[in-house]
């Protein structure tokens, strides 16, 4: 069984919701980050076995295999085939690691993976009437940007609350104050903001034509536990959760190039060396990451001592200091050194792109080590995959 290697990973810049990426369709910034994996490494675009990319809404512009439609409007032969799969928040690891299932089985050589998300243009959606041409009554509107909608009864209710919510349940079950979590974004964005000045992004970013940003958008100068402190909860009157210290709605599009070994020239990135998953129940969803690294890195043969860093989603600032708990042998110096969600952004399909390629940058970066990136799911599921180089 042949090792999938990381050959170059590229991401535009994250945009706010209704910010400098909202006028962009999302096969648009698919197409984007399409296009510069090719042109960045020379690969003649024929030769890619398929693109699989993720995609949490699918509701709008990202309709009908965004996969396929961001590969023709990137300019690739109608040979090259596309997929799109949806593990909402993870969405682009699940597509990486179906990328790399494909190529270790021998099923394909090169695979182009990653993950494309609108939040901005996610459209309002309206349940069919239970007859045609009703005379009265009213239908229910539903904004698809985010969240449960259309949520089948037969569910418990106890699983069915918003993510935010999971959110202010997960920080009540630890015991994570809201102070600690304030802090915690604080120091998000001044790694974020830290990095971005001393061009650690420079090597993984492509600009969208039209909509060019300096950084990530949501990146706030000056964030201060003190200002954080201001916010009201937006989850519970007397809860810990607010904007400050959760991830925002965002714009953006992802890509990683994965091929076997030597299928391009020059070295990789990074090799994949283990994956994991694991579920939960749907309310306690922001621990789920926990056991999913525990196996990813079990699969590779590591353990916690043999990790340099970890690149964790931060969907929620108590949903990482919760993870950060469940894994008692990291030094939480190591988690997200470069900042995480709570300042650079989420927008949904992209963000695991987003994590497995600077994970995979950090470590070419370094000369080589072990990292484990890792992202929480709503409705209960974590994925995670163990890098080295």
């Amino acid at each position: 069984m042949t090792t999938t290697h990381i050959y170059d990973a590229v991401r535009t810049p994250f945009g706010r919701a209704g910010g400098a990426l909202a006028g962009i369709r999302p096969d648009d910034l698919a197409a984007v980050v399409m296009r510069a994996s090719v042109e960045r490494t020379g690969l003649d675009p024929a030769r890619i076995d398929d693109v699989i990319f993720g995609d949490a809404n699918q509701a709008g512009e990202d309709n009908r295999n965004v996969a396929r439609m961001g590969a023709l409007l990137a300019g690739f032969p109608t040979s090259v085939t596309g997929v799109t799969v949806n593990r909402l928040c993870a969405s682009s690891v699940e597509a990486v690691i179906q990328g790399s299932r494909a190529i270790e089985s021998g099923d394909a050589e090169i695979i182009l993976a990653g993950g494309v998300e609108s939040m901005s243009r996610a459209p309002f959606v309206v349940e069919k009437s239970a007859k045609p041409y009703p005379a009265t009554g009213n239908q229910t509107m539903w904004n698809t940007a985010i969240g449960w909608r259309m949520t089948n009864r037969a569910l418990p209710t106890a699983w069915t609350i918003s993510n935010g919510e999971a959110a202010e349940k997960t920080a009540r079950v630890a015991g994570i104050a809201r102070e600690e979590q304030d802090a915690f974004a604080v120091r998000s964005h001044e790694l974020a903001a830290r990095a971005w000045a001393a061009g650690i992004y420079d090597g993984e970013i492509v600009q969208v034509p039209g909509a060019e940003l300096a950084r990530d958008e949501g990146i706030r100068d000056g964030s201060t536990i003190e200002k954080l402190s201001g916010l009201r909860p937006l989850f519970a009157e007397d809860g810990t959760v607010t904007a400050g210290n959760s991830s925002s709605i965002n714009d953006g599009a992802s890509a990683v190039l994965l091929g076997a070994e030597g299928a391009l020239p020059g070295e990789p990135l990074a090799r994949i060396t283990g994956r994991g998953a694991h579920g939960v129940d749907p309310d306690e969803f922001p621990i789920a990451p926990i056991e999913a690294a525990n196996k990813a890195l079990a699969r590779a043969g590591r353990t916690w001592a043999d990790v340099d860093f970890v690149e964790l989603n931060e969907a929620f600032a108590s949903q990482s200091l919760a993870c950060l708990r469940g894994w008692p042998e990291l030094d939480p110096d190591k988690l997200n050194i470069h900042g995480g969600a709570l300042a650079i952004g989420h927008p949904l399909g992209a963000s695991g792109g987003r994590i497995i390629g600077h994970a995979a940058h950090e470590l070419r970066r370094r000369g080589g080590g072990v990292a484990v990136v890792a992202i929480c799911i709503g409705v209960g599921q974590g994925l995670a995959v163990v890098l080295e180089r």
